[in-house]
């Protein structure tokens, strides 16, 4: 039976404050929503959100934590059965996207998070990193994911609560791969909605200094934090491979690369919550092992 309850949704909405006319278009998306009770908190990363549309609360952290703390922080600040992530520089076009996503898991209860399709507006092409599968295919084909793009998640709070949040170490990279990989721990599975979109422009990662070095950093503390003993260095070695094969000619960016590799089996890494082994057997029989 499917539950008929109006849903209440806490959107936590991360910005530094760079993006303004973005940020506004996201919350109107947000504030545009039917048939949900929403509570809105707008995270100010080091930055003190102000101007903000009625209805949006606003949430200042004295420095830029990185994303994952920015958002987790934001979810201690609102409240609803859901938790519903935006990035400042997404917004929803339609006004029943979360009632839509809430539905998919109303209606399958073993679906425990919901990315939607990504789109960049404008009609350029879309990368095909946001379709978050090995063999991409058509991105309106929906399927199970083990990793997310973060831009627009959603997810019951209950299940977010069991994941122990965004992997709060990683400041920046992968942190969709463990909060996936953690849904899929709880015995749920992730999903990827192709007939549900999120606007977004394209960009490409690399445009941050720090992107090579956390690249491979969180690469490897994925591995130490997540999974068993015996597969972490299968993983690393096999994204190590991937690497060097990507990058061979452009030495600069492998060398850093190399250099958050390093960093990340000297440094620590955080909570250590292996997978169970059945999840990895749940997990491949899905179609992805989590060594690659």
């Amino acid at each position: 039976m499917v539950d008929e309850r109006q849903p209440t949704v806490g959107v936590v909405v991360l910005t530094q404050g760079t993006r303004p006319d973005d940020l506004r278009r996201g919350l109107e998306s947000i504030l545009a929503q039917s048939g949900v009770d929403l509570d809105v908190v707008c995270v100010g990363n080091g930055w003190v959100p102000v101007g903000l549309p009625e209805g949006v609360a606003s949430l200042a952290l004295e420095e830029n934590l990185g994303i994952p703390a920015g958002r987790n922080a934001g979810v201690s600040a609102v409240s609803g059965e859901f938790i519903f992530f935006l990035d400042d520089d997404a917004s929803i076009p339609s006004s029943t996207f979360l009632l839509d996503a809430i539905d998919i898991i109303r209606r399958d209860p073993s679906i425990g998070l919901v990315q939607p399709r990504v789109v960049d507006p404008r009609g350029v092409t879309n990368p095909r990193r946001w379709t978050p599968r090995i063999r991409k295919g058509d991105p309106r084909v929906s399927s199970p994911v083990f990793s997310v793009w973060e831009g627009a998640v959603l997810l019951p709070r209950s299940v977010f609560e069991a994941t122990g949040g965004w992997a709060a170490p990683f400041f920046y990279a992968h942190e969709g791969i463990e909060l996936a990989w953690r849904v899929w721990d709880q015995g749920l599975v992730t999903w990827y909605a192709g007939d549900l979109v999120a606007n977004h422009p394209a960009i490409e990662p690399t445009r941050h200094s720090y992107y090579f070095r956390l690249n491979a950093r969180n690469r490897v503390w994925l591995a130490k934090r997540n999974l068993p003993v015996i597969l972490a260095p299968i993983y690393v070695g096999a994204w190590t491979g991937i690497q060097v094969l990507r990058w061979a000619r452009r030495p600069a960016d492998l060398s850093a690369w190399f250099g958050g590799w390093l960093a990340g089996w000297r440094e620590d890494a955080g909570e250590r919550r292996p997978l169970r082994w059945r999840t990895v057997f749940r997990m491949t029989m899905a179609g992805r092992p989590p060594i690659v």
